[in-house]
């Protein structure tokens, strides 16, 4: 890299995965919208003929006069050649395709288990991991041949999953983990402020927030604007909105993806703390017969299970919408997607500090009574090639109880899905709140085997023997 002026050049960013989806090309625009920095992306996916397309949209996308930051963009069919003397990082894949992710998703309903997201905890959950660890490894051993000195940041779910084999493959990797699910809780507390006190045009950024927990289920104890506490203001509006929740201008109940927050507002009047993260991923850390005991028990608390099969349908439509933006068809456009990815980078190649909440090892004891190798949720300032956790404080008791079994089952999946323990797999079953009191044990058994039987072909071989 080379400074000059208050700006950076020649960067060389990774991104591995992308494919078709969406994270790729907002990463692009993001790039493309900031004039302080430039350089080259190498594009790294098993499916080349997408890393390629992606290649093609993001030279489109730089070429554009609106296009502050020039970038170069390039597809390898290599880990090799895409991180050799990277800078950045950056790790977005889907372990396997929606064929495994339909059997994770809905095989257990045979047995009145609802997954309303199915990509981080619940038997959904663990099994993905079963498919992420062993794919996390073999790209962190990458990292660590190729690009020892990169910071690495990952999306891919489950984020803790991801995180901890990182860690575990390449102790000294300056990884950390993004998710933007703090951000809409932001979002809601600032429409909040704004209903509350007869104000306009604050930002998410302008609520001041202490998160503590783990990803997805993440929980705020503080939250202020400007001073002002906002846990009573919250109290007070959940006591007047729980029965028909809020919507808030980027969130109206129109999609699987939405909710009315009634899980949020039900978690505080519960528990005390805001919960911060989409209803959707909430209920599924909470026992079934909490939010998750039916389809029409979830519609009760206005949110939606989101079925595999309109996964497939918009993997369809976004990879027709990739050929329509290579070929032309389609004009590009760029806008800035909301997250925080390049403004991180920028942090930490030292274009100014920055807070964010961020997943990372609990080293620094941000959390005073999580073990120090959880992988846990907080604040952290971003600077010149450091993250420097925010000391969050403990998580109060109650909240604890609902974290710790997740905690423990991290330690579980991950030590399953390297050495390919069945009987650790059944464990964090019946150890997980959303399935442990639904299945007896002869159940559980039966159903483990049948959904690592239905990923195979993403498993290592040693699982073949297993089942």
């Amino acid at each position: 890299m080379k400074y000059q002026n208050n700006k950076v050049s020649d960067i060389k960013i990774t991104y591995i995965g992308g494919g078709s989806r969406e994270w790729a090309r907002f990463f692009m625009g993001d790039l493309a919208l900031d004039a302080q920095m430039s350089g080259k992306v190498m594009l790294y996916d098993i499916d080349y003929e997408a890393a390629k397309n992606n290649a093609i949209i993001g030279n489109k996308i730089s070429a554009k006069p609106e296009a502050i930051g020039k970038w170069e963009y390039e597809a390898v069919k290599t880990l090799k050649d895409a991180l050799d003397g990277a800078d950045f990082v950056a790790i977005s894949i889907q372990p396997g395709t929606f064929e495994e992710m339909e059997s994770d998703v809905h095989l257990p309903e045979r047995h009145g288990i609802y997954q309303s997201v199915g990509d981080t905890s619940g038997p959904s959950g663990i099994i993905r991991s079963l498919r992420t660890v062993p794919m996390i490894a073999e790209i962190a051993e990458a990292i660590k041949t190729h690009s020892p000195h990169a910071w690495v940041i990952n999306y891919t779910n489950p984020m803790s999953m991801c995180m901890k084999t990182l860690y575990h493959v390449f102790p000294e990797i300056k990884a950390f983990g993004c998710c933007h699910e703090v951000f809409g809780t932001q979002e809601l507390l600032k429409v909040i402020v704004e209903r509350e006190f007869g104000l306009t045009g604050l930002t998410r950024q302008d609520i001041k927030t202490n998160v503590l927990g783990i990803n997805h289920f993440t929980w705020i104890d503080k939250a202020s604007y400007k001073g002002i506490d906002l846990l009573p203001v919250y109290k007070d509006f959940v006591a007047k909105n729980f029965e028909q929740g809020i919507e808030t201008e980027k969130n109206p109940r129109i999609h699987y993806m939405d909710c009315l927050h009634r899980v949020k507002f039900d978690l505080f009047q519960r528990y005390g703390l805001i919960a911060a993260a989409g209803d959707r991923h909430l209920a599924e850390f909470m026992p079934v017969s909490d939010y998750l005991k039916s389809p029409d028990h979830v519609h009760t608390w206005n949110f939606d299970l989101t079925p595999v099969q309109w996964r497939k349908d918009e993997l369809v439509e976004k990879e027709a919408r990739s050929a329509r933006l290579v070929s032309g068809a389609e004009e590009i456009t760029i806008e800035k997607s909301g997250e925080e990815g390049i403004l991180l980078i920028k942090a930490l190649c030292g274009l100014g500090d920055l807070i964010s909440n961020v997943n990372i090892a609990n080293v620094s004891n941000q959390i005073t009574n999580l073990p120090l190798d959880a992988i846990v949720e907080t604040n952290a300032i971003f600077g010149r090639d450091s993250i420097r956790p925010i000391f969050a404080g403990a998580i109060p008791e109650n909240v604890l109880a609902l974290i710790k079994p997740h905690v423990d089952n991290h330690d579980r999946i991950l030590k399953s899905a390297l050495t390919c323990d069945k009987e650790l797999v059944i464990h964090a079953f019946a150890n997980d709140p959303l399935s442990k009191d639904v299945l007896t044990a002869d159940e559980r058994e039966k159903l483990v085997e049948d959904m690592i039987r239905n990923t195979l072909e993403y498993l290592p071989v040693g699982w073949q023997s297993k089942v």
